[in-house]
């Protein structure tokens, strides 16, 4: 007999962030995020971390009735009538920014990922074991180096987290400015030290072209065999995106949205002629990012690896992507936005469950490494985070440390994402345009 939950806890959370620029402008100097518990009758708990804004927090609220009472092995049952209850709100679109606040998808992802955490805890198997037509596919997961130019803090009274005792080079680089391919390779030979990545990938979308173009250059002369990409959320024309990006298309495994919608042609267009004129595989997280937009970017011959973040696919959802691209011969890859160490076991079980050929995924757990939810965050060593063998996720509930990043989010008063604010001490009423990088103004 499977115990029944008991009890649903919805807590909002906040951690601190460092001046990250991206074509949405500035990260603040805090994100906020969304942590779920579920408890049941064996006094197991099962968590699930996504975004979090007043929308994503009424959903789960509203899901409560159709949790707690239900015993742990009806997650399919439970996870489809959430998906009912929320489907009558209407179809979601993705907003027009580089990061995402829908409802629905988040409220299934957390109550998801809680009860595949009990379920696994109940009969002893990991959540890759459960994910998918085929379970666990590896032991470890790939992970790349997600390098960010960096806003300095200095100019701003915000309360941007310093290197007040570093512990290696890392620690104190990333709480600093760094706007060069200098400091950009002196970045990730720092993040090498620590995680010995193999693979990096820079976010664009903040200087022009070419200057992110050399900070490519500048990591391929710091690691000349590593796996190289560039991201500009799609910021630049299809013209400028060849024309930047031609010249250091040998140093680029793939090029990750390089342009986007335009003159009255679709992303996926673009994209697609995109690759037609350079040769350069392309990866998304912005054309592709549900399945009906997976089969006509498939269609189009737009893109070779769909970045799946499973908070924006449902963990089962960006499994099935995984398990098309094989049957296609495409690669999977995964996609991430700042988060806490649930949301990287969460990521990490996911990958572990994909079939075929994966890309290193990125995530912003090395901007938050060291502000943990959990008792025992996964390490990444050696560019690699190994999968746990322990029941459910495999993490668990550090109750002193949550209470703290509650009681923080408290204190913000801030219930949403906001990379407009700090771009206004650089650049005096920045305002975010999708076609114009950050600082080119």
């Amino acid at each position: 007999m499977f115990p029944k939950i008991t009890k649903m806890n919805i807590v909002p959370v906040a951690g601190e962030d460092g001046f990250l620029l991206n074509l949405s402008g500035g990260h603040a100097p805090w994100f906020i995020r969304c942590v779920l518990v579920l408890e049941d009758e064996s006094g197991n708990r099962g968590v699930g971390e996504i975004p979090s804004s007043d929308g994503i927090l009424t959903g789960l609220e509203k899901c409560r009735g159709l949790v707690e009472g239900t015993c742990v092995n009806n997650v399919k049952q439970t996870l489809n009538q959430v998906r009912l209850m929320l489907a009558s709100n209407g179809r979601e679109e993705r907003g027009r920014q580089t990061f995402d606040l829908r409802v629905a998808v988040h409220v299934i992802t957390a109550i998801e990922s809680a009860l595949f955490d009990l379920l696994g805890q109940a009969i002893g198997m990991p959540v890759a074991d459960l994910l998918g037509q085929y379970g666990r596919q590896r032991d470890e997961v790939e992970v790349l180096g997600y390098l960010f130019l960096l806003g300095d803090p200095e100019k701003t009274d915000l309360p941007y987290p310093r290197a007040n005792d570093p512990v290696d080079a890392w620690d104190e680089m990333r709480c600093r400015e760094a706007m060069t391919p200098e400091a950009v390779a002196g970045l990730a030979k720092a993040a090498y030290e620590r995680y010995g990545f193999r693979d990096f990938k820079l976010k664009g979308g903040v200087l022009s072209g070419e200057e992110e173009a050399d900070c490519i250059r500048a990591l391929h002369e710091a690691f000349p065999a590593a796996r190289l990409t560039l991201d500009p959320n799609g910021a630049w024309s299809l013209d400028e995106a060849v024309r930047v990006l031609e010249p250091i298309k040998n140093l680029l495994s793939y090029a990750e949205d390089p342009c986007g919608q335009e003159g009255g042609f679709s992303g996926r267009e673009t994209m697609a002629e995109f690759k037609k004129r350079t040769g350069l595989a392309t990866a998304t997280n912005m054309i592709a990012t549900d399945f009906k937009q997976l089969q006509l970017a498939v269609q189009q011959n737009s893109v070779d690896i769909p970045l799946a973040d499973c908070h924006f696919w449902t963990m089962q959802g960006a499994v099935a992507v995984g398990e098309l691209c094989n049957e296609w011969g495409m690669t999977w890859g995964s996609h991430s936005n700042n988060h806490f160490d649930i949301s990287l076991a969460m990521m990490t079980h996911v990958a572990a469950a994909c079939p075929g050929e994966i890309t290193a995924i990125d995530t912003h757990w090395i901007w938050q490494d060291g502000q943990r939810l959990t008792a025992d965050p996964l390490l990444i060593r050696d560019g690699k985070l190994k999968v746990p063998t322990t029941p459910g996720l495999g993490v668990k509930l550090d109750d002193a440390q949550l209470l703290e990043a509650h009681e923080k989010y408290k204190r913000l008063n801030v219930t949403q994402r906001n990379d407009a604010m700090a771009m206004q001490y650089l650049i005096k009423g920045w305002e975010f345009d999708p076609k114009r990088p950050a600082l080119v103004r």
